[in-house]
């Protein structure tokens, strides 16, 4: 008979399979196998950030402003993100995510959404209630 701990782990490990199998799929749909890991902690700050700069990249992931500026081209030339001039100065550009850029930026946390609605399409309400509260009660 098989114990509690070994049941837990084979549960977990078919929800991570789950979680995998919709990351794989965001993943294809956004080419994110032709990203390094690098460029895609860019394309997060850039997203997390606002109104990010050239300058304010370049201190967010502690790289030049050359550095910047040619990953930047990079990632106009792959339609993740164009230069936009400030209005109130127009030696500023920000850096804006396209919505390509935007699905791959935040392509972990789409995977994770999918992964918890086939969770829920399986589960009845008073099912997704109880998952929720213990779950809640892991630190």
């Amino acid at each position: 008979m098989r114990d509690r701990k070994d049941e837990l782990l084979e549960v977990f490990e078919h929800i991570l399979r789950i979680r995998n199998e919709c990351s794989c799929s965001v993943s294809s749909e956004c080419g994110l196998s032709d990203l390094t890991v690098k460029q895609l902690t860019y394309l997060r700050a850039i997203d997390a950030g606002g109104e990010v700069t050239f300058t304010a990249l370049a201190g967010i992931t502690c790289t030049s402003k050359p550095t910047i500026t040619e990953m930047i081209n990079r990632f106009i030339r792959m339609d993740c993100v164009y230069r936009e001039r400030c209005p109130g100065d127009g030696r500023l550009q920000y850096i804006r995510l396209t919505e390509k850029g935007k699905r791959i930026a935040r392509a972990e946390h789409i995977a994770l959404v999918q992964a918890v609605e086939r969770m829920m399409d399986t589960l009845d309400d008073e099912e997704t209630d109880l998952l929720i509260r213990i779950l809640g009660k892991v630190r």
